[in-house]
């Protein structure tokens, strides 16, 4: 009885994976790489799950291709090649899983947006690119995407430096990888690679032109930097133990759980201060400032008024904290964006100011 729900053979096998689990994987890999197993970029276990998807998505490239070339007839294998571009999609989907998890935590959505959707469609899109498979200018293609998209994050860590001479080095040694890799394709199976070479060339050159137009528009969020916490308080003040005790204006229990305060009430007097808490690696070490801006209705735009600037030093899993002070402030619209030393948006804090007679009502946190 049991039996007859069961795949029949390999080919409904796959099939039935791709229709029922697939999706449910998806949805439980994303989870899980949000909440256990991708918490920092910078601990060997989450890096071990990145190389592991990729070893696994190069041995099924290179396993397809020695099957469809001929070159490869071990019978065990030919029965089984109906699942090889199946494995190849469920790395191909850990691996964006995993980006997606890591920068749309990074990003500021104002800004990296177009970089988190890219991700999430390319997510969402390789649940329906198992035919595409087949094709070696296709996994060539998705291959270099999520190798460029992890040696981003991976050589910051590895070199403790963030910034433009990282995200070279991270492009040209995805060159010199893809480069290697399809050096031994050639060896393996040189009438596929010779046949497919046109095109496997002009993607990777339109996705590595694509990669740094993104990055230097600040669309690429900058990991493994990452904004833990942020908002604008009465006042700051590090304790002696190294906490920071913060006076906040008391919010409904539902507002609690948003990123940042929405009200500033100022009294006479009243100084804003822009706190921040930024995740960075261990041994990464860069500036961060705070850029202040004011909404100017009769321009239509927002004014910098100062820019602040402090040092972090990353391996807090909390994120180093910092604070900035701002005097005199005006009502209406501001906002203070956190950004690196390269202009690139980490986090960014709104609020509005509004005037007040008397002085709040506040409530000290503890962070």
């Amino acid at each position: 009885m049991v039996r007859k729900f069961l795949p029949k053979n390999i080919d409904e096998l796959a099939q039935w994976y791709m229709r029922y689990i697939s999706p449910l994987a998806l949805i439980a890999g994303f989870f899980a790489d949000n909440l256990i197993l991708l918490r920092r970029v910078d601990v060997w276990t989450s890096n071990l799950l990145f190389f592991s998807y990729l070893a696994i998505a190069a041995s099924c490239i290179v396993v397809l291709n020695l099957i469809t070339s001929g070159r490869l007839r071990t019978p065990w294998l030919l029965k089984i090649t109906p699942l090889i571009p199946v494995v190849a999609q469920f790395a191909f989907g850990g691996l964006f899983s995993g980006y997606l998890s890591l920068y749309s935590r990074s990003a500021a959505f104002a800004v990296s947006w177009i970089f988190v959707l890219i991700v999430a469609a390319l997510l969402v899109g390789n649940e329906r690119f198992v035919r595409f498979y087949m094709k070696l200018s296709f996994q060539i293609s998705i291959f270099f995407t999520v190798l460029f998209s992890f040696l981003i994050f991976f050589l910051p860590v590895v070199f403790h430096e963030i910034g433009p001479y990282t995200f070279f080095a991270s492009g040209l040694m995805s060159l010199v990888v893809i480069a290697f890799f399809l050096s031994i394709l050639y060896r393996l199976v040189p009438e596929t690679v010779l046949q497919e070479r046109t095109r496997i060339a002009r993607s990777i050159a339109v996705i590595f032109v694509v990669f740094n137009i993104l990055y230097f528009t600040n669309a690429i969020p900058p990991l493994p930097l990452a904004l833990k916490d942020a908002g604008v308080y009465h006042g700051v003040t590090r304790l002696s133990d190294g906490s920071y005790r913060l006076l906040a204006e008391p919010v409904p229990w539902y507002e609690a759980y948003l990123r940042y305060n929405t009200l500033f009430h100022r009294a006479a007097g009243t100084n804003v201060y822009a706190y921040s808490a930024i995740f960075a690696p261990t041994g990464l070490s860069t500036i961060i400032l705070h850029e202040w801006q004011r909404y100017d209705e009769a321009l239509e735009g927002w004014v910098t008024t100062n820019t602040e600037q402090f040092p972090i030093l990353g391996g807090r899993d909390g994120g180093y904290r910092g604070y900035s002070i701002k005097a005199g402030i005006a009502s209406g619209e501001w906002r203070v964006n956190v950004i690196t030393q390269y202009g690139q948006l980490i986090g960014r804090i709104s609020f509005t100011v509004v005037d007040t007679p008397a002085v709040t009502p506040l409530e000290e946190l503890v962070k």
